[in-house]
């Protein structure tokens, strides 16, 4: 589906809704939207996520506690998240989320768009809260009034808020990771530069000396292609990534790009760069169709972005140990796992061994670890020095690639969107003493009986975890209750490696 039919498409149901959504006057619908303390109730749980307070915490709990840690060196002032039902879009939610898990926030200003109604201007709920099975959040009342009083265009009204799912929805993710939760949300249908400039204003004024962060509820591409859906998210979340606001915006009214929540977006940057904001970072992306494995049919892209004002201080932050190995002996073994693998794809044997440097030939442990889209696609490697490493490297990176069976062996298609990691491992030591373990220095072995598991060094650093939840994920990764380690008959090994991977 092209572009420019795809927003036709939109518009001329947005503006049926908008002349023709409801048979019943507006006063009664309105009405009938909010009870007596003036809660907007919650109209897609237990649909696009679950009804149930225990559940749905759990399941959201979950996706945070899986999702990576993007180690940004700033202050992050707006994120931009999809809006999916969590099945499709929850884990990239997640990957935004989780940035900002544990901060705590004067008012979380949410932007959504108005995919069911069509109305001018901007919709600013200053009422009581909005409701999900977690509970209602509170609206910050005080600065909602702010920005309604900016502008006779910005205003309170139901419409976008009656039953519109993209502000709802980052509700509960939101009610986890941020403790003493108020909002101001705000949905609007005109993505004009001029309304985005206008709302942004507003918000900019009420937000001086808070602190703040807002919310760009937004999916990407819609339609029927996965290539002309990966290449428009590509070209779209390049420029988000570039912050610049103004020409975001004029390219997505000449459908250069795509995302429902286009406008919201802009005024998040805009917004973000008045309070200091000068850095972007995509997170996470990934679309329907690689979610559910089924290419084909239609489908919808998915990013998780923030956008930052970045530390004047960088933290220098060196997981693992250094191994003796030379920056061109790295950038060696990567090249060797890549033609491994690409060998193997186009029906060719591996490549034969060289050592064409002397620790080349030195038997170490070694892992090869593969991601597609920063997403893990495969690892396998030697714990410990059984073979040379250029032996292992090539063993490992076939293992990885082809036999690890938690995938299907990799597609050449594949290839373009790998990125390569070695992890070249010391010696391993058992340890009587958890305290001895260093998060972001050590990796783990678990064994118990006939049980055992591992993780890397990085996977505790890359998930932001501490030593407790490092511990229990190895036990789970054992197969073993997570409290396991702190069982009599519990072994408990540590080890360290060198990690390096593609730029």
């Amino acid at each position: 589906m092209k572009l420019s039919k795809f927003i036709t498409m939109m518009n001329l149901i947005s503006l049926l809704f908008f002349f023709n959504c409801n048979s019943q006057p507006k006063q009664e619908v309105e009405k009938k939207a909010m009870n007596a303390q003036e809660i907007r109730k919650a109209v897609v749980a237990g649909s696009w996520y679950s009804g149930d307070a225990d559940e749905l915490r759990k399941e959201i709990t979950s996706y945070l506690e899986n999702a990576k840690l993007a180690h940004i060196e700033g202050e992050i002032l707006a994120l931009v998240s999809p809006h999916a039902g969590y099945a499709y879009s929850g884990y990239v939610a997640a990957n935004a989320y989780k940035q900002i898990k544990g901060n705590q926030y004067d008012v979380v200003i949410m932007l959504a768009p108005s995919h069911r109604e069509a109305f001018h201007g901007v919709s600013v709920y200053n009422k009581d809260g909005y409701e999900t099975p977690l509970g209602i959040v509170p609206v910050e009342k005080s600065i909602a009034d702010v920005i309604i009083n900016y502008d006779e265009q910005i205003r309170f009204t139901m419409e976008g808020h009656r039953e519109e799912h993209s502000l709802e929805i980052q509700l509960p993710f939101l009610q986890v990771a941020v403790p003493d939760l108020k909002i101001v949300p705000i949905v609007f249908w005109d993505h004009s530069w001029k309304n985005c400039k206008l709302l942004a204003d507003a918000i900019t004024k009420a937000a001086k000396g808070k602190k703040v962060l807002l919310v760009a509820s937004s999916d990407l591409y819609h339609g029927e292609s996965y290539d002309d859906c990966k290449a428009t998210d590509n070209r779209t979340l390049e420029q988000v990534t570039d912050l610049t606001p103004e020409k975001l915006c004029k390219d997505f009214e000449k459908h250069e790009l795509m995302a429902c929540g286009a406008g919201c977006i802009v005024v998040a940057e805009l917004v973000a760069m008045n309070l200091g904001a000068n850095k972007a970072k995509l997170i996470f992306q990934t679309n329907s169709n690689d979610v559910t494995k089924s290419k084909g049919g239609y489908v919808v892209g998915y990013g998780a972005v923030a956008i930052f004002k970045e530390s004047e201080e960088k933290k220098q932050e060196k997981v693992g140990v250094e191994s003796g190995l030379e920056n061109e002996e790295k950038i060696a073994l990567l090249k060797l796992a890549r033609k491994t693998i690409q060998n193997i794809l186009e029906n060719k044997k591996p490549p034969r061994t060289e050592y064409k440097f002397p620790l080349f030939k030195e038997k170490r442990g070694a892992f090869v670890t593969l991601h597609k889209n920063k997403m893990l696609r495969g690892c396998i490697g030697y714990i410990f020095g059984l073979k040379p490493l250029e032996d292992t490297i090539i063993e490992m990176a076939q293992a990885a690639a082809f036999h690890d069976h938690r995938f299907p062996p990799l597609a050449k298609d594949e290839l373009p969107d790998l990125e390569i990691e070695i992890s070249v491992l010391t010696p391993v030591r058992e340890i009587d003493n958890v305290d001895e373990i260093e998060v972001g220095k050590h990796g783990i072995i678990i064994e118990r009986g006939s049980y055992s598991g591992l993780l890397l060094p990085q996977v505790a650093t890359e998930y932001g975890w501490d030593r407790k939840t490092f511990l229990e994920h190895t036990c789970q990764k054992a197969g073993l209750p997570q409290d396991a380690w702190k069982q009599e008959g519990t072994k408990i090994k540590i080890f360290s490696a060198d990690i390096f991977h593609e730029e």
